[in-house]
């Protein structure tokens, strides 16, 4: 008797995990009406193509493990980490760049990527890399809203916005351009400064996207800077001493901690907002210092020419590649290969998509 009574709790737990698990998979999948990106070259799935930059992917090998096997302006190897999220959400297979001209009114309905690959919260940053300003993005947004407004009326354009998952991911050029490579903003910041300037940028950035009707973001934090191969090359003394710059390392932890903190803050001033810290210092440093357990064996070089300095126009189609970027976490001396990118999506999908879920209680 107590067995069957037992056996009886047991079975009813066991529907009560599925079902919960199941309402709560579908709830993820399908509160997102649509995926707006912004940023850098992280999640530039082509806007690149269409402006007056160095800065470009769109020739091989990049794009070679693309649907397709096709350069698409992506600075990598295939996908980024917004087409495996809008994938997870079942909104699409891959984001469109806003300048394609070719862009349905279908496609814009689920979302568009604005990024241009080095772009970053800082003016002085585009001004050096001619990519697409994150306040010109914003102009660009508008356009698309104003465009959305004439495809699906006033009333669904707010549903829509309301409902997006707006991913905002750039900071890294700002350090790498301005204070560690060309050290512009050395000259009127200390690193502690610097980093509160560039938080400061990035308020005013999502309050923008706020009043124009945006509610949901997911804002990315800061790789391990000093672990991307072009840092290791230009901060070691030898190729036989390559290692991760741990002082820029630190920096990036700091401003990670302190972004988060903002964060919280800039969500209570917005009301109606989620504004959640996204951790990709984790998730691309568990890689690096674990490569066996994720069945990666290269960690400090890209899988393009050397992997010491080649991106964008020195990683090209006379570039000579590794032969299987999959043991590979950096694709070129710059951008991570479609696995690390897959990686840290499903990381996303456990630890920041969840955080956005409807707060429900369920009674069985």
């Amino acid at each position: 008797m107590a067995y069957t009574i037992y056996f009886i709790i047991l079975m009813h737990f066991c529907t009560f995990v599925v079902v919960t698990t199941s309402i709560s998979n579908d709830l993820m999948r399908t509160k997102f009406l649509s995926i707006l990106v912004f940023g850098d070259s992280t999640v530039d799935t082509g806007n690149n193509n269409y402006i007056n930059t160095l800065a470009k992917g769109n020739h091989l090998p990049y794009g070679k493990d693309f649907p397709g096997h096709m350069p698409t302006g992506r600075f990598s190897n295939g996908k980024l980490v917004p087409d495996f999220i809008a994938s997870m959400l079942n909104l699409k297979d891959t984001v469109p760049p806003f300048l394609d001209p070719n862009l349905s009114d279908e496609e814009l309905l689920t979302g568009v990527s604005f990024a241009s690959g080095g772009s970053g919260f800082d003016d002085l940053t585009t001004a050096l890399t001619g990519a697409i300003a994150l306040s010109k993005q914003i102009e660009y947004f508008k356009v698309y809203v104003a465009r959305l407004k004439r495809i699906a009326g006033e009333n669904e354009t707010k549903r829509i916005l309301r409902d997006a998952l707006v991913i905002i991911s750039a900071g890294t050029n700002d350090f790498l351009f301005n204070f560690y490579d060309i050290p512009t903003r050395k000259l009127e910041f200390n690193i502690d400064g610097y980093q509160d300037y560039v938080q400061s940028r990035l308020q005013i950035f999502i309050k923008e996207l706020y009043d124009l009707g945006c509610r949901k973001f997911a804002v990315s934090g800061l790789p391990s800077i000093g672990c991307i191969p072009i840092q290791i090359t230009t901060k070691s003394v030898s190729l036989k001493d390559r290692k991760c710059e741990e002082d820029e390392n630190s920096d990036a932890k700091l401003y990670n901690r302190k972004l988060a903190r903002q964060l919280l803050k800039i969500q209570a001033m917005l009301p109606g907002s989620r504004v959640v810290y996204t951790n990709v210092y984790d998730p691309l440093n568990n890689l690096i210092n674990q490569p066996e357990k994720y069945g990666f064996k290269e960690t400090s070089k890209g899988c393009c020419g050397t992997g010491l300095f080649e991106v964008a126009p020195l990683c090209n189609e006379f570039t000579p590649i590794c032969e299987d970027p999959s043991k590979y976490v950096f694709w070129d001396s710059v951008h991570p290969t479609e696995i690390t990118y897959q990686y840290i999506a499903k990381y996303l999908e456990m630890e920041v998509l969840p955080k956005f879920q409807f707060h429900t209680d369920y009674v069985f």
